[in-house]
């Protein structure tokens, strides 16, 4: 079978990621590159042998999979035209700016007979994934009360730091806690309603933000969510506990550190935290290894879009919470 030809969309921090993590796929070839809002893509061209394309057409010309890596805001525009030109989509998380365009991203995709593939890659995570299979495995019986942390510093830029304007990338609960909000969801249910705080709702001039989140599932386990941009560089400190009506599961990075920073060359601390892992293979890359498989149609995906979906939803919910101080419930699917 010849190598799948892979597009990158976005050539800043995390199309270099993905990049990176692409390279490591025996059976991908890296093809072409457009640029996004992270500037020019030719040094990741050159360190990848991928062509410059000048647009997004030219690039889809040239590939079997879009790769989409640029600002939040842009998710359902580059999906949308990819999905038409017939090319099968990686989105990176969250998967859309809110659950109206990822819906809409889903049906195009839908309609168009490709996958639509969301990067929330703390399922590829193995400290996430054996906690996970230890669950369904009944190991502490039912889940009743999770804890989920993921602290860092605030993403930084130069010039117009998208991460920052909620309008683009919806703010720290749905740029960074989403990846908790969708492993709370894979753990224990369908959530259906929020209450939640936020330091920048209460503290306009702290200059960073630190959301509290409390998640009713459906099945009837309650999760507590928290995630912080308020961490002082190059921190990036995750933790999981799971309680159930037998036992409890848990891990902390701070004392079995299988969450690091990963910088980049020459720099105190990156534009933003990367978590990294003791795998001699990258999450990232075990992640596109597998969606390579879905692709291919040997193997059914670990996170689907509609998971993406309702993560946004949570997200969503949990911003109208912060904005009026009570509880929220979450969007129910169609």
């Amino acid at each position: 079978m010849s190598p799948t030809r892979i597009g990158i969309v976005g050539a800043g921090f995390m199309g270099s990621v993905h990049a990176a993590a692409w390279a490591d796929c025996p059976d991908a070839r890296l093809t072409a590159v457009v640029g996004g809002s992270g500037g020019p893509p030719a040094r990741l061209a050159a360190e990848h042998g991928m062509r410059v394309c000048a647009s997004l057409d030219e690039l889809l010309d040239q590939v079997d999979v879009v790769d989409v890596c640029v600002p939040t805001d842009l998710h359902h525009e580059v999906t949308v035209r990819a999905a038409r030109a017939g090319r099968a989509v990686v989105c990176e998380k969250p998967l859309a700016r809110t659950p109206g365009e990822a819906a809409d991203m889903i049906a195009v995709c839908r309609e168009a007979g490709v996958p639509l593939l969301p990067a929330h890659v703390v399922r590829f995570f193995p400290e996430y994934a054996a906690a996970k299979a230890a669950v369904d495995a009944g190991a502490i019986g039912e889940p009743a009360v999770l804890r989920l942390t993921r602290a860092s510093f605030q993403p930084a830029k130069p010039a117009g730091n998208w991460y920052l304007d909620e309008a683009r990338s919806g703010g720290l609960h749905v740029d960074l806690m989403v990846h908790d909000l969708d492993y709370a969801r894979w753990i224990a249910g369908e959530v259906v309603g929020v209450h939640a705080r936020s330091l920048r709702a209460a503290r306009p001039d702290a200059g960073t933000d630190h959301v509290l989140a409390i998640l009713r599932h459906a099945p009837g386990a309650i999760s507590h969510v928290e995630a912080s941009w308020a961490q002082p560089p190059p921190t990036f400190r995750t933790r999981v506990e799971i309680a159930g009506t037998g036992g409890l599961l848990d891990f902390d990075s701070d004392g079995s550190a299988p969450v690091r920073p990963n910088l980049r060359a020459g720099a105190a601390a990156g534009p933003m935290p990367l978590p990294s892992s003791p795998l001699a293979v990258s999450p990232y890359a075990i992640q596109l290894r597998h969606f390579l498989d879905v692709v291919r149609g040997a193997a059914a995906p670990i996170v689907t879009a509609d998971d993406a979906l309702a993560a946004v939803r949570i997200a969503t919910a949990i911003g109208r919470s912060i904005a009026t101080g009570r509880p929220a419930d979450v969007e129910v699917a169609a």
